[in-house]
């Protein structure tokens, strides 16, 4: 009977369970990006409706994939610290590549014909369609495949490379700089990206209404990462404590050195 452990080390398991989180935030958000929700709705104010110099009204609309974008930020900056370029970039490509194969099957899925009792079930008194909406509801997600990645891989490689810049000009202190500072370049690219490849190059969407929803995209993740800066200390606190300071600290050097460290 085989009584070796499953993970060799605290730093294997702090790799497994940071990436299985940075994985399902990132799917979760393709999945349900497609939805662009009224800030103003959510706070019970009415629309902003605030003119711009391009002829459009602007007001705070965000796509739901923000919802968990804190998380992702937080992740992304424990995998940047301890894990270096080496670790984001092994999984930024994973993730990647796990996102193209999840809207092969939900496409594969829109496509399978419909059991004719859960059609009658769910039609009620206005012939409501089920079928038809899981297709233009999935359906819209896999529109914006293309300019997701895009952002997507833009975005972390360039975290990465801002965040251990910073590194080697603040050492173990500052982390709240090298976190704000590489979130706040890297999601500029990533909130026009994605809005402007996905909803105007290959969606319906004019220019004016991509503008606004990436620079509210971006306001919003810009702020967001200010918030939680707070968080971001307690979880580098905790991730410290369990694996040991010393320890820790040798990782994340080894890390931005980009020695070649076994997990």
């Amino acid at each position: 009977m085989n009584d070796q452990p499953l993970f060799a080390s605290k730093r294997q398991i702090l790799f497994f369970v940071l990436s299985g989180f940075f994985i399902a935030n990132a799917l979760v958000a393709e999945i349900i990006g497609g939805k662009i929700f009224s800030v103003e709705g959510v706070l019970g104010l009415p629309s902003a409706n605030i003119p711009t110099p391009w002829g459009d009204k602007w007001s705070f609309n965000q796509a739901a994939g923000a919802l968990n974008w804190p998380l992702v930020f937080i992740i992304g900056d424990m995998i940047n610290e301890y894990f270096g370029r080496k670790g984001v970039r092994w999984l930024s490509f994973l993730t990647a590549g796990l996102i193209i194969y999840s809207f092969f099957i939900i496409y594969a899925a829109t496509t399978l014909p419909p059991a004719q009792f859960w059609l009658d079930v769910n039609k009620g008194t206005t012939n409501f369609n089920i079928d038809y909406a899981y297709k233009v509801i999935f359906r819209q997600g896999l529109g914006i495949i293309i300019g997701s990645i895009t952002a997507f891989l833009l975005a972390q490689f360039l975290d990465v490379t801002v965040f251990q810049y910073l590194r080697k000009h603040t050492g173990h202190k500052y982390i709240w700089i090298r976190a704000t500072g590489s979130t706040v370049v890297s999601q500029l690219i990533d909130s026009f990206v994605v809005v402007f490849v996905a909803f105007y190059l290959f969606g319906n969407w004019s220019a004016g209404q991509a503008l606004s929803v990436a620079l509210n995209n971006y306001l919003y993740k810009f702020i967001i990462s200010l918030l939680t800066i707070p968080i971001l200390y307690l979880v580098h606190y905790l991730i410290d404590r369990w694996l040991g300071t010393e320890n820790a600290r040798q990782i994340a050097d080894d890390a931005a050195t980009e020695l070649p460290v076994s997990l």
